[in-house]
């Protein structure tokens, strides 16, 4: 070998200078994971955008005020009507109150987590915590099922995976999610591992590939390994999204019009989910964003009116969009928090923890528009009519998917484990 196209197998091989970096994330994902041939989605929704309001969103502040309760219980804000005849919400969204015969509001999402890791297990996976097992993030296992689209990672999460129940649990690594690295928010924004560094051109970059390859075919040869096969495999992918220009360009926000990006607000509520509806426009199946903290134990009355605004007009915006794109019918679009507020405010103006009742918000992909699904009492302490569970939101949530949710994955020790464990899909929800 010369010292030339030695320096090069060193280069592509350990250096990660084209890369690798990327490649290397494949090859971590995938452990030991078999490669297969996945089925087509058959579910009405193709995509999935998760939108997480981490802290624990006040319902009372935002989907189910109570302006007829007592000051304590009814806080310090008002409420105004939305194009659904009968339908309130904070007077803060005025936009999504435009938008509201497309969505379905649910006030009576319940369960009875009211510490911020074990409620936000519960929303990203569809369990309660165990001791005893780690379960998959809702994005993982549709990346299980389902397989590559587009070259694109099947998982994004924006900006960065939001906590460690958004993983895989017992699934294999290979099923992670993409993180972006930055912020699309930012004015110097750029999606990690998918730029060729300085001094690599696209000849370049061929060339070297062509040199992995030929190294790869020499060692196929010689060992005759699947593993080797595999290993092949994270390159392959991480070469086709480096390489495609199309999945480069689903990362580029910067291709949408200055007017649209004003509609979405140039903030970060407004910059991800844009991005969101790139991916999901581009090919990803499953993307998750966060977007402000929502841990109001003071003055939820001010932080609601800082916090909201972003929200509400990027959350606008999305939906029509979606709309007008011909995308709301295949992407479903859900908005969801660890848990809610405590009922009554307290002396510090604020609420606290509060997982008995909730609301949660979801449009498009086969949902029901302009509909509020269940309710909460008087006082918002507890669900009144028709509780949505966990287990039933999530089942729900595959169902428009095509997921199966009470197919059995193998967890470790060959142990069968239902996706979703006794969860029923809500029919009422259903478009």
């Amino acid at each position: 070998m010369s010292r030339s196209s030695r320096r090069d197998f060193l280069t592509v091989g350990f250096a990660g200078g084209i890369g690798l970096t990327l490649a290397d994330y494949f090859q971590a994902k995938q452990a030991q994971a078999d490669i297969k041939a996945y089925e087509s989605v058959e579910g009405p929704a193709k995509s999935v955008i998760f939108i997480f309001l981490p802290g624990g969103a006040p319902h009372q502040e935002m989907w189910d005020p109570k302006p007829f309760a007592p000051i304590e219980y009814r806080g310090p804000m008002k409420h105004i009507s939305t194009n659904v005849e009968g339908t309130f919400i904070n007077e803060k969204f005025v936009n999504t109150a435009k938008i509201a015969d497309k969505i379905a509001i649910c006030r009576s999402m319940t369960h009875g987590e009211a510490a911020h890791e074990r409620g936000t297990h519960n929303m990203f996976t569809g369990y309660r915590p165990s001791p005893a097992l780690k379960f998959p993030s809702m994005g993982s296992v549709v990346t299980h099922e389902y397989g590559p689209r587009n070259n694109l990672p099947q998982y994004v999460c924006i900006p960065n995976q939001p906590n460690e129940f958004a993983g895989t649990g017992y699934l294999s690594s290979s099923f992670a999610p993409f993180s972006l690295g930055s912020d699309p928010a930012s004015t110097n924004f750029t999606v990690r591992d998918l730029q060729l560094p300085g001094g690599v051109g696209d000849e370049r970059f061929t060339r070297r590939r062509n040199i992995l390859a030929a190294v790869n075919d020499y060692f196929v040869a010689k060992e005759e390994a699947d593993s080797l096969d595999a290993v092949d495999t994270f390159y392959k992918r991480a070469y086709s999204m480096v390489s495609s220009q199309k999945a480069r360009e689903a990362f580029d926000i910067g291709k949408e019009p200055d007017k649209l990006r004003d509609e979405y607000g140039r903030n970060t509520a407004g910059a991800r989910m844009l991005m969101a509806r790139r991916l999901v426009e581009a090919g990803a199946r499953f993307v998750t964003l966060t977007y402000g903290g929502w841990d109001m134990h003071n003055n939820v009355g001010g932080a609601i009116s800082g916090q909201a605004p972003p929200l509400d007009q990027a959350y606008a915006r999305l939906i029509n969009d979606l709309d007008e794109r011909k995308m709301l019918d295949s992407t479903l679009v859900c908005i969801a928090s660890e848990f809610g507020r405590t009922p009554k405010i307290n002396g510090n103006a604020g609420r606290d923890h509060w997982p008995k009742v909730f609301s949660v918000v979801m449009a498009g992909g086969g949902i029901k528009g302009g509909i509020v699904y269940g309710s909460s009492n008087a006082t918002a302490a507890e669900p009144e009519n028709d509780p949505l569970t966990v287990v039933d939101w999530a089942t729900t949530i595959y169902n428009r998917i095509g997921i199966v949710a009470d197919k059995e994955l193998m967890a470790p020790g060959d142990r069968p484990i239902e996706i979703v464990d006794g969860g029923k899909v809500r029919k009422e929800l259903l478009a």
